[in-house]
């Protein structure tokens, strides 16, 4: 078997552990809805996110209504960055960092 999928090496995953959640953080405004282009350095003390991965102990707590692709809003003191990918823009954040679920009405 010399075709493509001889010893095709398995995609590596992040699953955080502890109270935490892997959150892919939004795209940085550049400007804002009224059309002011903010500074690149800006700093912003809460960040938008979508949850990619939630860990076991995370997902079996009935105080954490938090599932995955949520998207959240995070307080970013205390995320890990994860060097997974070019953009970096994956965080390891310890679930007491999620201040708001954002929810659709049903």
């Amino acid at each position: 078997m010399n075709g493509p999928t001889k010893n095709k090496p398995a995609l590596e995953t992040v699953e955080p552990v502890g109270d935490r959640v892997l959150i892919r953080k939004d795209e940085d405004k550049k400007q804002t809805k009224s059309g002011i282009h903010l500074p690149d350095k800006m700093e912003i003390p809460t960040l938008t996110g979508r949850v990619v991965a939630i860990s076991a102990q995370v997902q079996a707590d009935a105080d954490y209504p938090i599932e995955q692709y949520d998207r959240v809003l995070f307080n970013p003191k205390e995320a890990i960055p994860v060097d997974f990918e070019g953009d970096n823009r994956l965080f390891v954040v310890p679930v007491e960092n999620i201040v708001a679920v954002f929810r659709k009405p049903a």
